[in-house]
C-alpha cells in the first residue's frame, strides 16, 4: 500500500505509519515491508531520520538527500523536534500533569525489552498530560512529550508508573494487554526546524483510537 504523506517538498517528507507496521526493514525476508521502503517506492532519495516503534502509529519525518538528514539528524540530537503523542492507559491517573523522570537501559537478557535502573540507566525524562477518563473501562486518555528519546521509553515510563499503555504485548500485564486490539499509543503532532531554511513547521495527524 502506498503510505499516506502530509506533507512532501524538496528535502522534507512526513509520512504517516501505521500501527503494525515497522519504520525500517528488520532481519530476514519477511521483515522487508516498512514505511521506509513504501516512502522509498515513491520518493527514491528519502532517507530515514528517526524511528517509532512497530507497534506504535503516526508521524514519521524522512529527510531527501544526505544533507538534508545531517541537518534533520542534527535537530534531533538538539532536542530542537517537539513531538506529542496520544496515548491510553490502564486506571484512573488522578494526577492532572506531571514529569516521568526515570533513567532507562537494554534489558539485555531480554531484549528488547528496557527497563529502569537509577545506577547504569540514561536520564529519560516523558512529560504527561491527562485529557480524560473512562469510567467504564478504567482508563486515561493521556497527551506524552518525551523529552528525551530513549527506546520504549513512553511504554516503559508509564508502566513504572503504574499506567501500563492499554495493548501493550510487551510490558503490559495480560489484562491491561486485552483492553485493546493493538498498542494505543500515536504520534499525533512534530514540530521542527525545516532542513532548508531552519524556520520552524509544524504537523498534526488526527488520534485514530
Amino acid at each position: 500500500m502506498p503510505p499516506e504523506f502530509l506533507h512532501c517538498d524538496a528535502t522534507l517528507i512526513v509520512a504517516v505509519k501505521p500501527a503494525g507496521l515497522l519504520s525500517v526493514p528488520g532481519r530476514g525476508d519477511d521483515k522487508q515491508d516498512c514505511l521506509a521502503t513504501r516512502v522509498q517506492a515513491v520518493y527514491p532519495d528519502a532517507l530515514v531520520v528517526h524511528r517509532l516503534d512497530m507497534a506504535t502509529s503516526g508521524l514519521l519525518v524522512f529527510a531527501r538527500g544526505a544533507a538534508a538528514q545531517r541537518r534533520l539528524s542534527d535537530a534531533f540530537a538538539r532536542r530542537e523536534v517537539d513531538k506529542r503523542y496520544a496515548a491510553i492507559v490502564a486506571g484512573h491517573l488522578a494526577q492532572a500533569e506531571g514529569e516521568i523522570d526515570l533513567p532507562l537501559i537494554a534489558d539485555w537478557p531480554n531484549r528488547p525489552r528496557q527497563h529502569v535502573d537509577p545506577v547504569h540507566g540514561k536520564p529519560s525524562l516523558t512529560r504527561f498530560r491527562v485529557l480524560g477518563h473512562d469510567a467504564a473501562s478504567n482508563t486515561t486518555r493521556v497527551e506524552l512529550e518525551p523529552v528525551t528519546g530513549r527506546s520504549h521509553q513512553l511504554r516503559v515510563h508509564l508502566c513504572a508508573i503504574g499506567h501500563p499503555i492499554a495493548g501493550d504485548l510487551l510490558y503490559a500485564p495480560p489484562a491491561v494487554q486485552a483492553l485493546a486490539p493493538r498498542l494505543m499509543l500515536h504520534a499525533r503532532s512534530i514540530a521542527l526546524p525545516h532542513p532548508d531554511d531552519g524556520h520552524r513547521v509544524a504537523f498534526e495527524h488526527a488520534t485514530p483510537f
